[in-house]
């Protein structure tokens, strides 16, 4: 089989079984918040993209990884998960907290789009071998985090089921 279909079948299984388990387990609790706590849970899982600063770590990937990929996906990732800590350290504060919110799930949103068009461009999913450890991570963590974003953007535009917390707990 060749590799860019390995790779494919993977992502694509990523996302049918991060959104089958999401949809089982993780909604149902997040309904079951209120619009902060539910953010908060959210923003604690996207605070760990840090660690796609591994694209541009070299020995974890290899040489063939794209470039445009490994450093737009690097700062992307970087800059959604230092805005997910943002928003944990502000919960106090409401309008930042809420600012921090909407950014690092839009930016996060954006950065995926991206980094998809830049896999694509520069031919990722033939050179997947060349992710070397950090090949888990298009795998199994952007699937999960993009579903997050998903359900968090549609949270804030739509507003947040209220659940039996009061929205003033932190």
């Amino acid at each position: 089989m060749p590799t860019n279909l390995i790779f494919l079948t993977q992502l694509v299984l990523g996302y049918v079984a991060w959104g089958l388990c999401f949809a089982a387990h993780g909604l149902p609790r997040l309904r079951a918040m209120d619009r902060v706590q539910a953010h908060r849970a959210v923003a604690a899982l996207h605070s760990f993209r840090f660690f796609g600063l591994v694209f541009i770590l070299p020995g974890v990937v290899g040489p063939d990884l794209p470039a445009g990929f490994a450093t737009a996906a690097a700062c992307g990732d970087f800059a959604a998960g230092l805005l997910a800590i943002l928003a944990l350290l502000t919960v106090r504060i409401r309008p930042l907290f809420w600012t921090f919110v909407v950014g690092f799930n839009l930016v996060g949103a954006a950065d995926f789009i991206a980094d998809y068009a830049h896999a694509i461009q520069g031919g990722l999913p033939e050179h997947a071998g060349a992710l070397g450890a950090a090949y888990a991570i298009p795998i199994l963590y952007v699937p999960l985090l993009m579903i997050t974003h998903g359900v968090a953007l549609y949270g804030l535009a739509r507003g947040w089921p209220k659940g039996a917390g009061a929205e003033a707990a932190i």
